[in-house]
C-alpha cells in the first residue's frame, strides 16, 4: 500500500479502524466488501475516502457512520468500540458525535428548512424557542438565512443539500461524514458545497467525505484509496488553492 506518515499535529484519534472487515451473506454466497482496512482519522483532519463502485466505500461509509458493524476486526469511535454498543447506544453516536450527510438529502418534504433541522433535537430539553434559535443559526451558518420557512421542493438542491449540513451540524457533532455530497448536484453547486465543508473544517470539524470523483477529493488534506474492498493509498495531499476550483 503507498502510504505517507499522517501528520502529527492532530493528536487525538477521532476514528480508528483495526483489520475491519465486513462480509455480506447471500443465500449462502459471501460477498466480501470489505477486507482488512486499517487506519486512522485524527481530530480536525479532513480526509476524503475515494474508490470506484464496488470498492467497499459505501460500505465503508455505513460502518464510520454507525450505522452497520463490522462482521470483524475493531471500528472505534471516539475511543469506544462500535461492536461493543447496544442498539441505543448506537443510536446515541449517532445523534451527538457524527453528523452524516447523504447524497439524496433526506429532508421531509412537508417541513420547511427549519423544521427539517430541528429534527435531530426531538428528544433533547431544550425549549421549542431554543430549538428553533439553534436551527436558525445552523442555517445561517451554512448560508441559508433567508430560506428558513421555504419547504425542499422550494429549493434549489444545493440548497436542500446546505438544509441537510445544517442538521447534521445541530447537535454539534464532533466528526461531519458526508456520502457522495454532491452526487446529485451539479459541478459549480458541487463546489460550493464542498468550499462550505473546507470552511466548517477550518473550524476544528473532522470532515470525512465519501467520493469517486477526483476533483472533490482534492478539498482534503489526506486521500484514502478503496479498491475491491481494500484500502490500497494513505496520502497526504495539499488541497487545491481556492484559485483553482471551479
Amino acid at each position: 500500500m503507498d502510504q505517507t506518515p499522517v501528520s502529527t499535529q492532530a493528536t487525538m484519534s477521532m476514528i480508528e479502524c483495526r483489520g475491519l472487515c465486513r462480509t455480506y451473506d447471500f443465500g449462502g454466497q459471501k460477498l466480501h466488501a470489505l477486507r482488512n482496512v486499517t487506519f486512522q482519522v485524527k481530530r480536525g483532519e479532513f480526509v476524503a475516502i475515494m474508490g470506484a463502485s464496488g470498492s467497499g466505500k459505501s460500505t465503508l461509509a455505513n460502518l464510520l457512520g454507525a450505522l452497520d458493524k463490522p462482521t470483524a476486526g475493531e471500528l472505534l469511535i471516539g475511543n469506544v468500540s462500535i461492536a461493543r454498543m447496544t442498539d441505543d447506544a448506537l443510536a446515541r453516536l449517532r445523534n451527538k458525535e457524527v453528523g452524516i450527510v447523504f447524497q439524496q438529502f433526506n429532508l421531509l418534504p412537508r417541513m420547511s428548512a427549519l423544521e427539517n433541522v430541528i429534527l435531530p433535537l426531538s428528544y433533547s430539553r431544550e425549549t421549542i424557542a431554543d430549538k428553533k434559535a439553534l436551527a436558525r443559526a445552523m442555517l445561517v451558518e451554512v448560508g441559508l438565512g433567508q430560506r428558513l420557512d421555504h419547504k425542499p421542493a422550494q429549493l434549489s438542491g444545493g440548497q436542500q443539500q446546505r438544509v441537510a449540513i445544517a442538521r447534521a451540524l445541530i447537535n454539534n457533532p464532533r466528526i461531519i461524514l458526508a456520502d457522495e455530497p454532491t452526487g446529485a448536484l451539479d459541478t459549480q453547486t458541487s463546489h460550493e458545497i464542498m468550499r462550505l465543508f473546507a470552511r466548517l473544517h477550518a473550524k476544528d470539524l473532522t470532515v470525512i467525505v465519501i467520493t469517486h470523483e477526483a476533483d472533490i477529493a482534492a478539498y482534503a488534506g489526506r486521500l484514502l484509496r478503496l479498491r475491491d474492498g481494500k484500502l490500497i493509498a494513505d496520502i497526504i495531499q495539499d488541497p487545491r488553492p481556492a484559485a483553482q476550483r471551479k
